[in-house]
């Protein structure tokens, strides 16, 4: 009797120590478990932790609820400027209601990533060229925005969606790299064109000030041997400029007149005072009783003279 109570006892033992391994179940801190009773969806969802379930009655699924990052592949459109391009995204999304997720999708993940596709390819029907490669952001929010919706009746929620590249076509690449230069040679050009205005015009008050100055230029002049100079060339290029020449023409001019105006100034300091030239003898003939003095007035006629 007391045998078959041990051996009672020990098979009962046995089997409570089945049962509890196979009711004992381990609910990590990032899932939640779903539990089916007969197929049954039960309402409590079982929180992180130990927890027990009805062996072979009930069945158990533990949901990830961390955040997903699912890489969408390259998805090949036309632009709305009829452009071929390729763009790959990635999705960041998670799991809010983990019964939802179980009960009304099949398989929540798979779900994401097809939509995730159809939403860039739609994306890319929608938009120009110019925005898949410059307004990255607003086509960021407009994917969000289009998988959110759907994906909240499946317990999931969209983070945020990135587009990671957009692959052009060689021939576009050619295009559009010749444009930047194009663009940059332009831009150059003008500043080019600026700086020679700039300096036109600070060369004309350069001109006018030393127009004033006749010195300035030889200064000017020295100034810019001295600056070939520190170069120490074998070679030495000196420029005479047309302005120095007249500036010393006029110099030696002025020099001249001086020179001449001093001799003569000399001159007439040193010889004596030119006589008064003869009067003519017709002259004398007719004035000279008016130039003859009152005592010389009465004396007769040199013919009547002895």
């Amino acid at each position: 009797m007391v045998g078959e109570l041990v051996t009672a006892g020990v098979a009962l033992a046995c089997t409570g120590t089945v049962y509890l391994m196979a009711a004992a179940r381990v609910v990590k801190q990032y899932e939640r478990g779903v539990v089916l009773r007969l197929g049954r969806l039960v309402s409590e969802v079982r929180e992180p932790g130990f927890t027990m379930i009805v062996p072979i009655v009930d069945r158990m699924r533990k949901v990830n609820m961390q955040i997903v990052t699912m890489p969408v592949p390259a998805q090949e459109g036309i632009t709305r400027d009829n452009v071929t391009v390729r763009v790959d995204a990635v999705v960041y999304f998670k799991v809010v209601d983990a019964a939802d997720a179980v009960i009304r999708v099949e398989d929540y993940r798979f779900a994401v990533s097809q939509m995730a596709q159809t939403s860039l390819r739609s994306i890319i029907g929608k938009s120009e060229l110019d925005d898949l490669l410059s307004n990255r952001e607003k086509l960021n929010q407009g994917l969000e925005l289009m998988m959110d919706s759907p994906a909240i009746g499946w317990g999931v929620t969209v983070d945020r969606v990135e587009i990671k590249d957009v692959s052009l076509p060689e021939t576009m690449k050619r295009s559009m790299a010749r444009q930047a230069e194009a663009t940059r040679d332009r831009r150059a050009r003008v500043i080019n064109a600026d700086a020679e205005l700039q300096a036109s015009r600070k060369l004309a008050e350069a001109a006018e000030a030393m127009s004033d100055q006749p010195a300035a230029l030889q200064l000017r002049l020295l100034q810019t041997v001295v600056a070939v100079a520190a170069e120490k060339n074998s070679t030495l290029v000196l420029p005479f400029p047309v302005e120095l020449l007249r500036f010393l023409e006029r110099s030696g001019l002025q020099a001249q007149a001086q020179t001449a105006a001093a001799e003569a100034e000399r001159d007439g300091v040193q010889r004596p005072a030119p006589a008064a030239p003869r009067a003519s003898r017709t002259a004398v003939e007719h004035g000279a009783e008016a130039a003859l003095p009152p005592e010389l007035a009465d004396l007769p006629p040199v013919e009547d003279l002895p």
